[in-house]
Protein backbone atom coordinates (compact mmCIF):
# COMPACT_ATOMS: atom_id res chain seq x y z
CA UNK A 1 0.00 0.00 0.00
CA UNK A 2 1.57 3.67 -1.12
CA UNK A 3 2.36 5.76 1.73
CA UNK A 4 -0.18 8.18 -0.33
CA UNK A 5 -3.01 5.81 0.41
CA UNK A 6 -2.20 5.09 4.10
CA UNK A 7 -2.02 8.97 4.22
CA UNK A 8 -5.56 9.40 3.71
CA UNK A 9 -6.92 6.54 5.53
CA UNK A 10 -5.26 7.09 8.70
CA UNK A 11 -7.14 11.33 7.70
CA UNK A 12 -10.43 9.77 6.97
CA UNK A 13 -9.56 7.52 10.62
CA UNK A 14 -8.47 11.24 12.14
CA UNK A 15 -11.73 13.00 10.96
CA UNK A 16 -14.56 10.31 12.46
CA UNK A 17 -13.05 10.33 15.66
CA UNK A 18 -13.46 14.15 15.49
CA UNK A 19 -17.02 13.86 14.51
CA UNK A 20 -17.58 10.81 16.97
CA UNK A 21 -15.86 13.15 19.63
CA UNK A 22 -18.60 16.15 18.87
CA UNK A 23 -21.55 13.98 18.67
CA UNK A 24 -20.44 12.57 22.13
CA UNK A 25 -20.18 15.98 23.47
CA UNK A 26 -23.31 17.49 22.11
CA UNK A 27 -25.63 14.61 23.11
CA UNK A 28 -23.84 14.11 26.67
CA UNK A 29 -25.81 14.62 29.64
CA UNK A 30 -25.74 17.98 30.63
CA UNK A 31 -24.91 18.67 34.16
CA UNK A 32 -27.60 19.79 36.63
CA UNK A 33 -27.63 23.32 38.31
CA UNK A 34 -28.58 22.56 41.50
CA UNK A 35 -28.76 24.43 45.36
CA UNK A 36 -26.79 22.90 48.04
CA UNK A 37 -26.50 23.77 51.75
CA UNK A 38 -23.18 22.92 53.99
CA UNK A 39 -23.98 21.14 56.90
CA UNK A 40 -22.84 22.54 60.14
CA UNK A 41 -23.35 22.89 64.25
CA UNK A 42 -26.23 24.78 65.41
CA UNK A 43 -30.05 24.82 67.59
CA UNK A 44 -32.31 22.70 66.56
CA UNK A 45 -35.99 22.70 67.76
CA UNK A 46 -38.48 20.24 68.26
CA UNK A 47 -42.07 22.15 67.51
CA UNK A 48 -45.36 22.02 66.33
CA UNK A 49 -47.70 24.56 64.89
CA UNK A 50 -51.27 25.51 64.75
CA UNK A 51 -53.26 23.45 61.41
CA UNK A 52 -55.35 26.72 61.00
CA UNK A 53 -54.34 30.11 61.83
CA UNK A 54 -55.13 31.88 64.87
CA UNK A 55 -56.68 34.83 66.05
CA UNK A 56 -55.76 37.90 68.52
CA UNK A 57 -58.45 37.91 71.32
CA UNK A 58 -59.28 40.65 73.98
CA UNK A 59 -59.45 39.42 77.28
CA UNK A 60 -62.69 40.76 77.86
CA UNK A 61 -64.96 41.42 74.62
CA UNK A 62 -68.77 41.88 74.87
CA UNK A 63 -71.62 42.65 72.34
CA UNK A 64 -74.02 44.86 74.06
CA UNK A 65 -77.83 45.15 73.33
CA UNK A 66 -80.71 46.99 75.49
CA UNK A 67 -82.80 44.05 76.90
CA UNK A 68 -86.00 45.74 75.42
CA UNK A 69 -86.36 47.59 71.84
CA UNK A 70 -86.89 51.01 71.45
CA UNK A 71 -85.80 54.16 69.61
CA UNK A 72 -82.15 55.49 69.86
CA UNK A 73 -82.44 59.26 71.64
CA UNK A 74 -78.66 59.68 72.77
CA UNK A 75 -75.55 57.53 71.20
CA UNK A 76 -73.06 59.23 73.59
CA UNK A 77 -69.52 57.31 72.32
CA UNK A 78 -68.63 56.70 68.71
CA UNK A 79 -66.51 53.83 66.79
CA UNK A 80 -62.85 53.85 68.67
CA UNK A 81 -63.71 55.72 71.57
CA UNK A 82 -61.64 54.94 74.77
CA UNK A 83 -63.99 54.69 77.69
CA UNK A 84 -64.21 54.28 81.19
CA UNK A 85 -66.24 51.83 83.43
CA UNK A 86 -69.61 52.89 84.34
CA UNK A 87 -69.56 55.45 81.48
CA UNK A 88 -73.03 55.83 79.14
CA UNK A 89 -72.66 54.52 75.71
CA UNK A 90 -76.38 54.50 74.84
CA UNK A 91 -80.03 55.42 76.18
CA UNK A 92 -83.50 54.59 74.25
CA UNK A 93 -86.11 56.69 74.44
CA UNK A 94 -88.00 56.37 78.11
CA UNK A 95 -90.38 59.43 79.01
CA UNK A 96 -92.70 57.19 79.35
CA UNK A 97 -90.90 55.44 81.97
CA UNK A 98 -89.22 58.59 83.60
CA UNK A 99 -93.07 59.83 83.75
CA UNK A 100 -93.72 56.64 85.76
CA UNK A 101 -90.59 56.89 88.19
CA UNK A 102 -92.34 60.22 88.90
CA UNK A 103 -95.72 59.79 89.72
CA UNK A 104 -94.36 56.87 91.80
CA UNK A 105 -92.35 58.86 93.74
CA UNK A 106 -94.68 61.45 94.34
CA UNK A 107 -97.19 58.31 95.83
CA UNK A 108 -94.40 58.07 98.16
CA UNK A 109 -94.42 61.40 99.46
CA UNK A 110 -98.08 61.20 100.07
CA UNK A 111 -97.69 57.97 101.80
CA UNK A 112 -95.63 59.31 103.76
CA UNK A 113 -97.56 62.50 104.94
CA UNK A 114 -100.28 59.65 105.94
CA UNK A 115 -98.50 57.55 107.83
CA UNK A 116 -97.86 60.67 109.80
CA UNK A 117 -101.27 61.33 110.30
CA UNK A 118 -102.23 57.92 110.60
CA UNK A 119 -99.59 57.33 113.30
CA UNK A 120 -100.45 60.97 115.55
CA UNK A 121 -103.33 59.86 115.67
CA UNK A 122 -102.78 56.18 117.15
CA UNK A 123 -100.52 57.77 119.61
CA UNK A 124 -103.26 60.06 120.81
CA UNK A 125 -106.17 57.16 120.18
CA UNK A 126 -103.97 55.46 122.70
CA UNK A 127 -102.95 57.82 125.48
CA UNK A 128 -106.88 58.04 125.83
CA UNK A 129 -107.23 54.77 125.91
CA UNK A 130 -104.94 54.78 129.23
CA UNK A 131 -106.19 58.20 130.55
CA UNK A 132 -110.02 56.39 130.48
CA UNK A 133 -108.38 53.09 132.35
CA UNK A 134 -106.95 55.53 134.74
CA UNK A 135 -110.63 56.85 135.50
CA UNK A 136 -112.40 53.06 135.09
CA UNK A 137 -109.68 52.37 138.31
CA UNK A 138 -110.83 55.45 140.16
CA UNK A 139 -114.62 54.74 139.80
CA UNK A 140 -115.12 58.08 137.42
CA UNK A 141 -116.06 55.35 133.89
CA UNK A 142 -117.53 52.50 133.33
CA UNK A 143 -115.30 49.63 131.59
CA UNK A 144 -117.38 49.78 128.57
CA UNK A 145 -116.11 53.44 128.36
CA UNK A 146 -112.41 52.14 128.29
CA UNK A 147 -112.87 49.45 126.41
CA UNK A 148 -114.28 51.53 123.38
CA UNK A 149 -111.12 53.48 123.96
CA UNK A 150 -108.85 50.60 123.75
CA UNK A 151 -110.83 49.49 120.64
CA UNK A 152 -110.05 53.07 119.10
CA UNK A 153 -106.66 52.88 119.76
CA UNK A 154 -106.09 49.44 118.32
CA UNK A 155 -107.94 50.56 115.39
CA UNK A 156 -105.93 53.66 114.52
CA UNK A 157 -102.56 51.99 115.19
CA UNK A 158 -103.37 49.22 112.77
CA UNK A 159 -104.46 52.30 110.46
CA UNK A 160 -100.94 53.63 111.33
CA UNK A 161 -99.13 49.94 110.43
CA UNK A 162 -101.57 50.01 107.12
CA UNK A 163 -100.14 53.48 106.01
CA UNK A 164 -96.27 52.48 106.62
CA UNK A 165 -97.43 49.28 104.19
CA UNK A 166 -97.97 51.99 101.94
CA UNK A 167 -94.83 53.14 101.73
CA UNK A 168 -93.27 50.28 100.74
CA UNK A 169 -95.61 49.06 98.52
CA UNK A 170 -94.94 52.63 97.06
CA UNK A 171 -91.26 52.79 97.31
CA UNK A 172 -90.84 48.87 95.42
CA UNK A 173 -92.89 50.16 92.97
CA UNK A 174 -90.09 53.40 92.69
CA UNK A 175 -87.72 50.40 92.36
CA UNK A 176 -89.12 48.61 89.69
CA UNK A 177 -89.52 51.64 87.35
CA UNK A 178 -85.97 52.37 87.97
CA UNK A 179 -84.97 48.90 87.08
CA UNK A 180 -87.65 49.47 83.79
CA UNK A 181 -85.50 52.64 82.49
CA UNK A 182 -81.82 50.74 83.16
CA UNK A 183 -83.32 48.54 80.46
CA UNK A 184 -83.19 51.35 77.80
CA UNK A 185 -79.77 52.47 78.85
CA UNK A 186 -76.28 50.84 78.13
CA UNK A 187 -73.32 51.66 80.40
CA UNK A 188 -69.64 49.84 79.82
CA UNK A 189 -69.22 47.27 82.05
CA UNK A 190 -65.55 47.41 81.77
CA UNK A 191 -63.14 50.24 80.90
CA UNK A 192 -62.14 49.63 77.02
CA UNK A 193 -62.56 50.80 73.39
CA UNK A 194 -66.00 50.76 71.25
CA UNK A 195 -64.92 48.75 68.25
CA UNK A 196 -68.50 48.75 65.98
CA UNK A 197 -71.61 50.53 67.19
CA UNK A 198 -74.79 49.17 65.25
CA UNK A 199 -77.69 51.79 64.86
CA UNK A 200 -78.15 56.00 64.75
CA UNK A 201 -79.95 57.98 66.70
CA UNK A 202 -83.76 58.23 65.93
CA UNK A 203 -83.18 54.16 64.32
CA UNK A 204 -84.88 51.33 65.98
CA UNK A 205 -82.79 49.10 68.33
CA UNK A 206 -84.28 45.74 68.76
CA UNK A 207 -83.21 43.11 71.36
CA UNK A 208 -81.72 39.51 70.14
CA UNK A 209 -84.70 37.21 70.38
CA UNK A 210 -83.97 33.52 71.54
CA UNK A 211 -82.37 31.61 68.93
CA UNK A 212 -82.53 34.22 66.49
CA UNK A 213 -78.99 35.87 66.35
CA UNK A 214 -78.82 39.97 65.79
CA UNK A 215 -76.15 42.56 66.09
CA UNK A 216 -75.39 44.03 69.02
CA UNK A 217 -75.83 47.32 69.63
CA UNK A 218 -72.25 48.16 70.46
CA UNK A 219 -69.24 45.79 70.52
CA UNK A 220 -66.64 46.49 73.55
CA UNK A 221 -63.20 45.59 73.82
CA UNK A 222 -60.79 45.85 76.56
CA UNK A 223 -57.47 46.05 74.26
CA UNK A 224 -55.43 46.53 77.33
CA UNK A 225 -55.31 42.33 77.54
CA UNK A 226 -54.64 40.38 74.43
CA UNK A 227 -53.94 36.90 73.89
CA UNK A 228 -53.80 34.47 70.70
CA UNK A 229 -56.32 31.65 70.40
CA UNK A 230 -55.04 28.92 67.68
CA UNK A 231 -56.22 25.62 67.01
CA UNK A 232 -54.11 22.75 67.17
CA UNK A 233 -54.11 19.41 65.73
CA UNK A 234 -55.90 16.63 68.63
CA UNK A 235 -52.43 14.04 68.33
CA UNK A 236 -50.53 17.48 69.53
CA UNK A 237 -52.69 18.52 72.55
CA UNK A 238 -51.02 15.53 74.65
CA UNK A 239 -48.04 17.42 74.22
CA UNK A 240 -48.83 20.82 75.09
CA UNK A 241 -49.10 22.03 78.76
CA UNK A 242 -49.62 25.55 79.98
CA UNK A 243 -45.94 27.66 80.23
CA UNK A 244 -44.32 26.23 77.66
CA UNK A 245 -42.38 28.40 75.48
CA UNK A 246 -43.90 29.51 72.17
CA UNK A 247 -43.04 31.61 68.96
CA UNK A 248 -46.16 34.04 67.71
CA UNK A 249 -45.82 35.65 64.24
CA UNK A 250 -48.38 38.00 62.64
CA UNK A 251 -49.22 37.97 59.15
CA UNK A 252 -49.45 41.70 59.43
CA UNK A 253 -46.21 41.46 61.15
CA UNK A 254 -44.10 39.91 58.22
CA UNK A 255 -40.63 38.66 59.07
CA UNK A 256 -40.97 39.05 63.12
CA UNK A 257 -41.64 36.56 65.74
CA UNK A 258 -42.32 37.55 69.17
CA UNK A 259 -41.81 35.27 72.40
CA UNK A 260 -44.43 34.02 74.19
CA UNK A 261 -45.83 31.36 76.97
CA UNK A 262 -49.36 29.18 76.35
CA UNK A 263 -51.75 30.54 79.17
CA UNK A 264 -54.27 28.16 78.74
CA UNK A 265 -54.77 24.43 76.44
CA UNK A 266 -58.98 23.96 76.22
CA UNK A 267 -60.01 20.79 78.02
CA UNK A 268 -62.39 19.81 74.91
CA UNK A 269 -62.09 18.87 71.07
CA UNK A 270 -63.37 21.28 68.87
CA UNK A 271 -64.73 19.29 64.97
CA UNK A 272 -65.29 22.45 62.40
CA UNK A 273 -67.46 21.88 59.59
CA UNK A 274 -66.08 18.39 59.32
CA UNK A 275 -62.33 19.59 59.59
CA UNK A 276 -59.83 17.90 61.25
CA UNK A 277 -60.56 18.06 64.74
CA UNK A 278 -58.58 20.40 66.85
CA UNK A 279 -57.76 21.51 70.23
CA UNK A 280 -57.82 25.60 70.88
CA UNK A 281 -54.57 26.48 73.00
CA UNK A 282 -54.40 30.27 73.95
CA UNK A 283 -50.68 32.28 74.60
CA UNK A 284 -49.56 35.41 75.15
CA UNK A 285 -46.88 37.60 74.53
CA UNK A 286 -44.33 37.96 76.77
CA UNK A 287 -43.43 41.77 78.54
CA UNK A 288 -41.26 43.60 76.17
CA UNK A 289 -39.91 47.50 76.13
CA UNK A 290 -41.32 47.56 72.33
CA UNK A 291 -44.19 45.51 72.31
CA UNK A 292 -45.81 45.46 69.15
CA UNK A 293 -49.57 47.06 68.22
CA UNK A 294 -52.01 44.38 67.62
CA UNK A 295 -55.37 44.53 66.34
CA UNK A 296 -58.06 42.16 67.74
CA UNK A 297 -58.84 39.93 64.90
CA UNK A 298 -55.31 39.63 64.14
CA UNK A 299 -54.67 36.21 62.41
CA UNK A 300 -51.19 34.96 63.98
CA UNK A 301 -49.55 31.98 64.17
CA UNK A 302 -48.28 30.05 67.10
CA UNK A 303 -45.39 27.36 67.14
CA UNK A 304 -44.90 25.32 70.49
CA UNK A 305 -41.18 24.61 71.59
CA UNK A 306 -40.87 21.33 72.60
CA UNK A 307 -37.57 20.76 73.28
CA UNK A 308 -34.29 22.65 72.19
CA UNK A 309 -30.77 21.13 71.71
CA UNK A 310 -27.46 23.95 70.92
CA UNK A 311 -24.94 22.96 68.79
CA UNK A 312 -25.75 19.90 67.30
CA UNK A 313 -24.89 18.89 63.96
CA UNK A 314 -28.14 19.67 61.43
CA UNK A 315 -29.29 19.51 58.15
CA UNK A 316 -31.79 21.52 56.79
CA UNK A 317 -35.55 19.59 56.54
CA UNK A 318 -36.00 20.63 52.95
CA UNK A 319 -32.79 18.44 52.05
CA UNK A 320 -34.40 15.25 53.32
CA UNK A 321 -36.13 12.78 51.15
CA UNK A 322 -38.16 9.79 51.92
CA UNK A 323 -36.70 7.42 54.01
CA UNK A 324 -34.49 9.44 55.99
CA UNK A 325 -32.04 9.97 52.50
CA UNK A 326 -30.28 13.08 51.91
CA UNK A 327 -28.48 13.75 48.23
CA UNK A 328 -25.32 14.82 48.83
CA UNK A 329 -22.43 17.18 46.33
CA UNK A 330 -19.85 14.26 45.56
CA UNK A 331 -16.16 14.91 45.05
CA UNK A 332 -16.61 13.70 41.52
CA UNK A 333 -19.04 16.03 40.10
CA UNK A 334 -22.20 13.62 40.83
CA UNK A 335 -24.57 13.41 43.18
CA UNK A 336 -24.87 10.85 46.07
CA UNK A 337 -27.60 9.12 48.40
CA UNK A 338 -26.51 9.35 51.91
CA UNK A 339 -29.01 7.81 54.39
CA UNK A 340 -29.33 10.14 57.15
CA UNK A 341 -30.35 9.00 61.44
CA UNK A 342 -32.36 11.84 62.29
CA UNK A 343 -33.23 13.34 65.94
CA UNK A 344 -34.85 16.39 66.97
CA UNK A 345 -36.84 18.04 63.84
CA UNK A 346 -38.74 21.15 62.68
CA UNK A 347 -40.16 22.83 59.83
CA UNK A 348 -36.39 24.38 59.16
CA UNK A 349 -33.47 22.43 60.84
CA UNK A 350 -33.06 18.30 61.61
CA UNK A 351 -30.82 17.19 63.74
CA UNK A 352 -28.07 14.43 62.09
CA UNK A 353 -26.87 11.69 64.40
CA UNK A 354 -25.20 9.81 61.71
CA UNK A 355 -24.58 9.70 58.24
CA UNK A 356 -23.20 13.58 57.68
CA UNK A 357 -20.47 15.28 58.36
CA UNK A 358 -19.92 18.83 58.86
CA UNK A 359 -18.60 20.98 55.53
CA UNK A 360 -21.15 18.10 53.82
CA UNK A 361 -23.07 19.94 50.94
CA UNK A 362 -26.25 18.54 50.40
CA UNK A 363 -28.80 19.50 47.82
CA UNK A 364 -31.97 21.41 49.00
CA UNK A 365 -33.41 21.54 45.50
CA UNK A 366 -34.78 18.71 45.33
CA UNK A 367 -37.93 19.61 42.81
CA UNK A 368 -36.04 20.10 40.29
CA UNK A 369 -36.00 18.01 37.33
CA UNK A 370 -33.52 15.42 37.11
CA UNK A 371 -32.15 15.60 40.61
CA UNK A 372 -31.35 11.93 41.74
CA UNK A 373 -28.73 9.79 43.26
CA UNK A 374 -25.64 9.35 40.32
CA UNK A 375 -26.92 12.46 38.01
CA UNK A 376 -24.01 14.98 37.21
CA UNK A 377 -24.35 18.37 38.70
CA UNK A 378 -23.02 21.84 38.78
CA UNK A 379 -23.69 24.15 41.67
CA UNK A 380 -26.25 26.83 41.39
CA UNK A 381 -25.00 30.84 41.00
CA UNK A 382 -27.71 31.61 43.55
CA UNK A 383 -26.19 28.99 46.26
CA UNK A 384 -23.24 30.94 46.07
CA UNK A 385 -24.97 34.41 47.35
Amino acid sequence: MSSTLIRRLLFALLIGAIVATGLWWVKRPKPIAVLVKAIEHGRVEASIANTRAGTVEACQRTKLSATMGGRIEVLAVKEGDKVKKGQLLMKLWNDDQQAQSTLAMAQVETARKRVTEACTMALNAEKEADRQGSLRSQGFVSGSREEQARAEAQARRAGCDAAKADVAQAQAKVSATKVEQKRTVLYAPFAGTVAKIVGEVGEYSTPSPPGVPTPPAIDLIDDSCLYVRAPMDEVDAPKIQAGQVVRISFDALPKQSFPGKVKRVAPYVSAVEKQARTVDIEATLEPQDKPPRLLVGYSADVEVILSVREKVLRVPTSALQEGGKVLVAGADGKLQERKVKAGLANWEFTEVLEGLAAGDQVVTSLEREGVKAGAAYVIDDKAKK
